[in-house]
């Protein structure tokens, strides 16, 4: 049976890292799983909305949902910070539903006046990450490796919305997360334990603390870098923007030279799936990709 996903592609990945976007589109198609792209969604607020209004948050989100619903499909997103805020309304409604109805009505009652549809509660919002290990399953990524990542050592960077936004995750435990490292070793690569792979990469604080977010995203560099790290692995755009894009910004911060290449988790699992580089988005990168693709043989 073939999967099928509601798609929430956020904003990050149509825009600055638009080589999300792509890699993920490959790596569905070569795992045959079919998504259907929800156009008419809108962006989850990355933790925002709430600052101003929790009911703002919810109403916009609840119409995501919505969207997937009416779809009978799981939504699925690709973004730490998209699951993170979306999955946490979704489990927040479904709560009310149960202990304060007249707030799920409240939430409703605006998206009606929109014209939408209603928020159900029928569906699931689940990351790319959980679809893969929970869904697919690891076995079947196994089975459809046409060039192993050997010698590759991967440090994951999870993206602390992933981990700690919801009440509950799936396939993992929030504290000591494995469910990256478990791919990494499907895929045939090496996973590498840093302390820094459960922490927030910074990005949150860089509008107003700029220093001390590039700081922190270079500590985590840093610790991956020592832990013999030839490349970062993240799950999250926002993520990837902090340590990736800003990393010639955090070089000068910290003093030091990085150069450590940062990869969206599709583009990792497609490589090994036999997805050109290029048609991945990896010559897209502020640090050169090229090591890790030298290290495999490109």
């Amino acid at each position: 049976m073939t999967l099928k996903y509601a798609y929430f592609p956020g904003c990050v990945a149509q825009g600055a890292c638009r080589e999300l976007y792509q890699s993920t589109a490959a790596l569905t198609q070569a795992l045959g799983i079919e998504l259907v792209e929800l156009k008419k969604a809108s962006c989850c607020g990355s933790g925002t909305f709430k600052e101003d209004s929790q009911l703002l948050e919810d109403t916009v989100n609840a119409r995501n949902i919505a969207l997937a619903e009416q779809l009978n499909l799981p939504l699925l997103t690709h973004c730490s910070t998209c699951q993170g805020v979306i999955g946490h309304v979704d489990e927040r409604l479904k709560e009310a539903q149960k202990k304060n109805p007249a707030y799920v009505d409240q939430v409703n009652g605006f998206l009606k006046n929109e014209g939408c549809s209603p928020y159900k509660g029928s569906t699931e919002v689940k990351h790319l990450l959980w679809a893969i290990v929970g869904d697919y399953g690891l076995e079947a990524v196994q089975e459809r490796v046409t060039r192993k990542l050997a010698g590759l050592k991967c440090a994951a960077f999870y993206g602390c919305y992933l981990l700690r936004a919801q009440d509950s995750i799936p396939f993992d435990d929030p504290h000591s997360p494995e469910s990256m490292e478990n791919v990494f070793r499907a895929v045939g690569a090496t996973p590498v334990y840093y302390r820094g792979r459960t922490q927030c990469c910074g990005w949150p604080l860089s509008s107003y603390a700029t220093t001390q977010a590039f700081q922190m995203a270079g500590g985590h560099i840093q610790e991956a870098i020592a832990a013999g790290a030839d490349c970062l692995v993240t799950p999250c755009p926002l993520c990837h923007l902090n340590l990736d894009s800003r990393q010639p910004e955090v070089e000068k911060v910290i003093g030091r030279d990085l150069g450590l290449p940062v990869l969206h988790l599709p583009q990792l699992v497609a490589l090994a799936l036999g997805v050109s580089p290029k048609q991945l988005g990896l010559d897209r990168h502020i640090v050169s990709t090229k090591p890790v693709l030298e290290k495999l043989g490109f």
